[in-house]
């Protein structure tokens, strides 16, 4: 039931976490990110044991921008596949035979 993790798998999945960045609120108590948009927020960077802060942002739009930057390339668009559609024929119990 429980088997140990190598310790190399352990290290590869620890470091890859090494520099991920979060929103915090810079005042007050900790609530979700949509709550208070306009209160500044800090931007916190993962250092591999501890969350340090990285810099500082005016509000959530800012912080946003720092978090998720836009691409300077966009991926080239794929024609849209047709959906299908809600009540597509199936062997059910709950579908009617016909």
């Amino acid at each position: 039931m429980d088997e140990e993790e190598p310790l190399a798998d352990y290290m590869a999945r620890r470091d890859s976490r090494i520099g991920r960045l979060r929103a915090v609120h810079a005042c007050g108590p900790q609530r979700g990110e949509h709550v208070d948009p306009e209160q500044p927020r800090l931007i916190q960077r993962w250092n591999g044991s501890a969350w340090e802060v990285f810099t500082m942002a005016a509000n959530l739009s800012e912080a946003r921008k720092l978090l998720q930057p836009a691409d300077t390339e966009s991926p080239a668009q794929e024609p849209a596949q047709p959906a299908r559609p809600p009540l597509a024929p199936g062997r059910g119990r709950h579908r009617k035979q016909r």
